[in-house]
């Protein structure tokens, strides 16, 4: 693969979905109970870990990740491990991804060994002399190579093999602490049976033997007699000149400009994935102005059924599909809440019975839906993060279906700590209506709005409407699946996450009280639902749903007490605020708030450190070579610079792209900057000697298409077009059915 010059006229944004579900057969043979955990890797840096489960033969996770990818990668792993030790790994190829795309599927389980852990590539240049006497061998760099036990000391064997099956080797120095080596060594070759060194000493001499192929491998040295292998590079040598780069492969397979078809191990067992990857290539803006007028006109259009927005609901079979780049665009725009109003009028006139009212899977939930999640998440955060930090560090029982305790007897006292937890969260909720965001509100008021009019004789439909939302598609699956939105990030085990699945439950029964009285399915939740059937809590909800669906919304609250937008360790350089002291790394927890960001020795313990986003100059990433280490960021401020490293490269990208947002207004902000650390007194990028410098070089947002807005456009509108495109074969049978 040679590297492509020039600058490409568009931009490729890479995110991946991925369900892991369960595993079977682990380990052929063993019938013991394992408890088992998972972990996402790009190529071979974790980026996820799901909970662990305990004590099962074949572990069901249920988890889902999503997240945008920051670079380039090979391989996605799913490595599945019991306790801390590997049993085997799912390995897909990155241009294989997109075969598997919404749809669960049985991976066959591979077990880690050396040869499957093989990454990376190397640039190589090959060169004959005259007559093909002699051979030019040049490495050049590699990259992307395996980390061994947190390091990678390379070095390479070049070996030239000859038809006779004579080898030759020779070896490069170490590169230490690096998995992106530059060598820039030169190596020559003789065919047997020639002799001297200049072009008129082997004139009329006859060589023994010719080129066969060249094998390049790589090792991290541990120490001068310890080695571990890298991958390997093996060439047919044919005489022409070669300059390329060649991925790396295990032992004895043949290499090649592309690459390897995968790693044919035994399996050890199954994983059942559901993945969803797509590669946005955005051109410039220009290019989807006409797209981006009729999406923002379709509220005015008439029929509705001829508006853009409806025709893609119909062309993209999958409605979230549509809904998720249409409604990121619309909310931009501000023209959300009359394309739904029309979309909603349409739907709910096709609708004989109140009861289904945007119950189903139509375009107008989805849009819902995606709104919601777009504009509440800050809401939802402070509503339940409290109530569910409480039952996440006490952790009581709460198992009420005898069919699942072994003692029937200790129900009662687990209905007591069950009535605890529903009512912190109901009260969480029902006293939230002042902060629900004005564009809920005004969604909840025209949905409301829509339905009593197609239903003026139903008392209840202006409860049920906003309800079914709010309720049963907001806060209860945030309830169930607290991880997935980013309200813990702890380990949940299973006995909690079964309390989580009872707290939905009544949760949603909670929000169906203003409609309805029916039947509870399960028979072990009678006790639980009957002490909350109650005037009291109907009269709560009722004065919730009409609050947060009032006209012109809730009196937006001034944010006094400022909101969490991230937190999570990370490892930290001191930034030499003491006269005195060593500038090592340590771990400390970082938060990030509306108003600053600071930092503790562990989660809740005193600030050890606070700096408000004013003194934030400019947020960048840090070469890797400042340091020898991978994912370190810098936060510039007046006196100082604070260097961060994160866990990983998703991480990375995630602190960055965040703090520069809430920093890009500054108007103190940067525009030069140095990506080099001082060290010793000298600027490793430019070489200067004077820590005050100005920058060497431009800030990335100064030269770089970052929105700094929370919603990309164009990139949303190059989804629009690629799904378009995708599903082009359904144009002609929609239109005609509309027509």
């Amino acid at each position: 693969m040679t590297m492509a010059e020039g600058k490409p006229n568009f931009r490729v944004v890479e995110r991946l979905k991925i369900k892991i579900g369960d595993a079977k057969n682990l380990g052929k043979g063993h019938s013991s109970l394992r408890d088992g955990h998972c972990t996402i890797t790009l190529d071979q840096e974790e980026i996820f870990r799901t909970a662990t489960i305990e004590k099962a033969i074949d572990p069901f996770w249920g988890e889902e990740f999503e997240f945008e990818i920051p670079r380039r990668f090979r391989y996605l792993g799913v490595c599945v491990y019991e306790r801390d030790r590997p049993l085997g790994r799912v390995t897909v190829r990155r241009d294989q991804l997109t075969s598997f795309n919404d749809k669960d599927h049985w991976f066959p389980l591979r077990p880690l060994n050396v040869e499957s852990e093989v990454q990376g590539k190397i640039h190589i240049e090959i060169e004959f002399g005259e007559n093909r006497g002699r051979l030019g061998v040049r490495l050049n760099e590699a990259c992307e190579l395996a980390i061994t036990n947190g390091n990678c000391d390379p070095f390479a064997d070049v070996t030239v093999r000859y038809t006779n099956d004579k080898t030759e080797t020779q070896r490069t120095k170490v590169k230490k602490k690096t998995n992106s080596p530059v060598f820039d060594e030169a190596f020559a070759f003789t065919l047997p049976g020639l002799s001297g060194i200049h072009k008129q000493h082997i004139v009329g001499q006859t060589p023994t033997a010719d080129w066969a192929e060249l094998i390049v491998t790589l090792y991290h040295e541990i120490s001068s007699s310890n080695t571990v292998f890298l991958g390997q590079v093996t060439i047919p040598l044919q005489g022409r000149t070669v300059s390329a780069w060649y991925f790396l492969q295990p032992r004895n397979r043949k290499s090649s400009l592309r690459e390897d078809q995968g790693f044919n191990y035994p399996s050890v067992g199954s994983l059942r994935l559901k993945i969803h990857y797509t590669a946005d290539h955005v051109l410039p803006s220009h290019n989807y102005e006409r797209l981006k007028h009729l999406l923002l006109n379709s509220h005015a259009v008439v029929p509705t059924t001829a508006s853009t927005v409806y025709l893609l609901g119909e062309i993209i079979p999958n409605k979230i599909d549509s809904a998720q780049p249409i409604v990121r665009i619309l909310l931009h725009h501000g023209q959300i809440i009359p394309t739904i109003k029309a979309l909603a009028y349409w739907e709910i006139s096709k609708v004989t019975d109140a009861n289904t009212i945007f119950r189903g899977n139509s375009l107008v939930s989805k849009m819902m839906d995606e709104s919601m999640h777009i504009s509440g998440m800050r809401y939802l955060h402070e509503t339940l993060r409290p109530p569910l930090e409480r039952l996440l560090a006490e952790r009581r029982p709460c198992e009420i279906d005898p069919a699942r305790v072994k003692d029937t007897t200790v129900i009662s006292h687990n209905l007591a700590n069950l009535k605890i937890y529903v009512e912190d969260v109901f009260k969480a909720i029902t006293t939230s209506a002042l902060k629900c965001p004005t564009v809920m509100c005004q969604l909840f008021h025209t949905l409301k709005e829509v339905a009593i009019k197609y239903f003026p004789e139903n008392k209840e439909i202006k409860y049920s409407v906003v309800s079914g939302f709010i309720f049963l598609r907001f806060f209860a699956p945030a309830i169930l699946g607290p991880r997935l939105f980013d309200l813990t990030k702890e380990q949940i085990d299973s006995q909690t996450n079964r309390t989580l699945t009872l707290v939905s439950k009544t949760i949603q029964s909670l929000g169906n009280l203003v409609c309805s009285r029916s039947n509870f399915k399960e028979e072990y939740m009678s006790s639980m639902y009957q002490s909350v059937y109650t005037e009291q809590h109907v009269t709560a909800v009722r004065q919730f749903l009409e609050i947060i669906s009032a006209s012109a919304g809730p009196e937006e609250c001034t944010q006094d007490t400022p909101v969490t937008l991230k937190e999570g360790m990370l490892t930290k350089r001191a930034q030499g605020r003491k006269k005195f002291g060593r500038k090592n790394f340590k771990q400390r927890y970082f938060k990030l708030t509306t108003r600053d960001l600071s930092y503790a020795k562990q989660k809740g313990k005193e600030s050890l450190c606070t700096i408000t986003l004013s003194d934030i100059l400019a947020v960048e990433r840090l070469q890797q070579e400042s340091f020898n280490k991978n994912n370190m960021f810098q936060i510039i401020q007046p006196e100082r610079i604070l260097y961060i490293q994160a866990n990983n490269c998703v991480e990375e990208k995630e602190w960055v792209d965040l703090l520069t947002k809430m920093c890009f207004s500054n108007n103190k902000r940067l525009t030069l900057y140095h990506p080099a650390a001082f060290i010793n007194g000298t600027w490793l990028c430019c070489k200067s000697n004077n820590e005050r410098t100005k920058g060497c070089q431009e800030v990335s947002t100064s030269v770089d298409h970052i929105q700094t807005s929370s919603v990309d456009v164009d990139r949303e509108l190059s989804r629009i077009h690629a799904l378009c495109v995708t599903h082009i074969d359904r144009f002609d049978s929609v239109l005609i059915l509309k027509t």
